[in-house]
């Protein structure tokens, strides 16, 4: 089979075109870097993608806080991730870099908080 991607990996977004047999990539070309053949072979072995949501905040100066994944997880398990995300509440003070959810469905990725919320005054 043939596919063709736009890579994301940098600036360059090459148009790359791979040919495969399954899981088996035969040949890459059109990437302008190392990088653009990594990223294909990734996408079609093992597509992997990172999250960015939000966590409801209780007794914060905003409802929510900011959240990612500090690793990628698999393509097909963004909803399972995303559900556990949606269940989870904090409570204020978050500072960037707390740990919401410590390797999330055995994942291998943290879901970490990208935005400080402040403990709302009385």
């Amino acid at each position: 089979m043939k596919r063709t991607f736009t890579c994301i990996v940098c600036p360059n977004g090459c148009e790359i075109d791979a040919e495969y047999e399954g899981t088996n990539v035969l040949s890459v070309t059109g990437n302008l870097c190392p990088k653009g053949k990594a990223y294909v072979t990734q996408e079609l072995i093992d597509p992997r993608r990172t999250i960015a949501s939000s966590v409801r905040v209780l007794g914060g100066t905003m409802p929510l806080a900011s959240v990612r994944l500090n690793r990628p997880v698999p393509k097909d398990r963004i909803f399972d991730v995303m559900a556990e995300i949606r269940r989870k509440t904090m409570k204020a003070p978050v500072r960037i870099g707390d740990v919401v959810i410590d390797n999330v469905l055995g994942l291998g990725s943290d879901v970490v908080i990208t935005k400080n919320v402040e403990k709302e005054r009385a």
